[in-house]
């Protein structure tokens, strides 16, 4: 029990050291680099979409391996620092990806924590005939709370928080929307100090990758290597 307490403390340490070096490089990150939006036709395009209180920068790493791939990887401006509620936000997307042109090969999110519940919630918007054709293939989630977290009852006072907590209505509409799990792929690592009940998703695509965290996840190369796999899975399932 001691070496575990060790081991969660250690976790939470190093993850926090990730994520304020992140937030500390935020200011120098500037703008998404242009030649992302440039790759293969063929292949889905890549909505990026970060966690609360992060900019698209948290994410470069792996949308570097996207691009390398050759996914063309968008991310779409106007989110802030993502404190708005999940519904909102999910509006936005819509409005924004209805005005686009509507890739080929179709589109793939890919989402930190809250980005991930924000691409379920437009994968049933669109499911449900409200969001017309965004042309999307399915969600790739890194350390999402998709059943929510206790954590936030620590700062259930931040409304930029408060909508994880487990019983938020948030929480539990895109819970009862079960029927697009099977279009989710839900990357996570052995321990999350935010998500400590883990994000799992039923029906989903789950990968286990062997690095704790929430924020130092999106560092590990095993993360990029599932979000890659997510992705012809996802491509490879739409075509079947």
């Amino acid at each position: 029990m001691a070496q575990n307490r060790w081991f969660r403390a250690g976790v939470w340490i190093a993850d926090y050291c990730w994520a304020g070096a992140a937030q500390l490089a935020t200011p120098f990150a500037g703008r998404p680099p242009r030649r992302w939006l440039h790759g293969d036709d063929g292949l889905p395009e890549v909505i990026v979409v970060p966690g609360v209180y992060e900019r698209w920068s948290f994410l470069r790493g792996v949308g570097e391996r996207m691009h390398r791939a050759g996914h063309r990887v968008r991310v779409l401006h106007g989110l802030g620092i993502n404190r708005a509620p999940i519904g909102d936000t999910g509006e936005k997307l819509t409005r924004a990806l209805a005005r686009m042109p509507r890739p080929a090969a179709g589109r793939i999110v890919v989402g930190h924590s809250k980005g991930g519940l924000i691409g379920k919630y437009l994968l049933i918007r669109e499911a449900d005939g409200n969001a017309g054709d965004l042309g999307l293939l399915g969600v790739v989630a890194i350390a999402a709370p998709f059943a929510g977290t206790r954590r936030a009852r620590l700062l259930r006072g931040d409304p930029g928080v408060r909508e994880f907590l487990p019983d938020a209505p948030i929480i539990l509409t895109l819970g009862e929307a079960s029927t697009v799990n099977g279009r989710i792929v839900s990357i996570f690592g052995p321990y999350d100090p935010h998500i400590p009940d883990g994000s799992e998703l039923p029906g989903a695509t789950n990968i286990l990758v062997p690095r704790s965290g929430h924020f130092r996840v999106l560092g590990a190369r095993e993360t990029a290597d599932a979000v890659l796999q997510g992705l012809v899975l996802l491509r490879e399932s739409a075509s079947a």
